[in-house]
């Protein structure tokens, strides 16, 4: 969760009519104040895309390690010239 001990103002124009109404709604579903509803929706969109950039990141790491050799492995060419000099 995120330090709340200073406050900064944001100022977000042109929302279309139609996200301000269901946002709106959410708020009073919630019983909180449309500034809080706002924080809350933010608050878990910046943990979802953070979470899915680590995820990202794993995934890009799994797959470089899955497709490099191991450390100290005969090249492939190498293993199929001894294959056929069998």
């Amino acid at each position: 969760m995120l330090d709340v001990g200073i406050m900064a103002t944001l100022h977000v124009r042109r929302v279309p009519e139609e996200l301000h109404e269901c946002v709106h709604a959410l708020a009073r579903a919630k019983r909180r104040s449309l500034s809080a509803q706002v924080i809350a929706l933010l608050q878990r969109a910046v943990a979802d895309e953070t979470r899915q950039q680590q995820q990202a990141q794993v995934l890009d790491e799994i797959r470089r390690q899955r497709f490099a050799p191991p450390q100290g492995a005969p090249d492939a060419v190498d293993l199929l010239r001894e294959d056929r000099a069998r």
